[in-house]
């Protein structure tokens, strides 16, 4: 059974870093995509960054460019996104998810993961 439990949220003032924590259980793809999605009041669903697990490429959205970084942790089950620079538009549902990939589909779309976290609530106050 697949598993992935988001931490790191909670209440933080705009202008300041944060940094969501993912760990996976359960997942054995071996060419596999690992990434970020988010739900903001009122809005879709939408993709955040991903990393490859083929050559560790990582892809973010035009929001999170040159502000959020995503990576591998200690170990192989476990991955970060780190946000800089947080407005209050940055308010939302954060989820991490992953996908398994049989050939080049890029993981850009919340549609493309298959296994997701419940979700943690960031809300950044002005």
């Amino acid at each position: 059974q697949v598993q992935l439990v988001e931490s790191g949220g909670g209440s933080v003032e705009a202008g300041r870093s944060l940094r969501l924590s993912c760990v996976v259980s359960g997942f054995t793809a071996r060419r596999n995509c690992l990434g970020w999605v988010r739900q903001r009041p009122g809005h879709q669903r939408e993709a955040l960054a991903s990393l490859y697990s083929t050559d560790d490429f990582t892809w973010y959205a035009d929001s999170m460019k040159g502000r959020s970084y995503i990576s591998r942790g200690s170990t192989d089950n476990i991955f970060h996104l780190q946000i800089r620079e947080l407005t209050p538009d940055d308010t939302a549902m954060y989820y991490c998810a992953a996908a398994s990939r049989s050939g080049f589909e890029a993981c850009t779309t919340p549609g493309i993961f298959g296994y997701w976290g419940q979700g943690i609530q960031v809300t950044v106050s002005s």
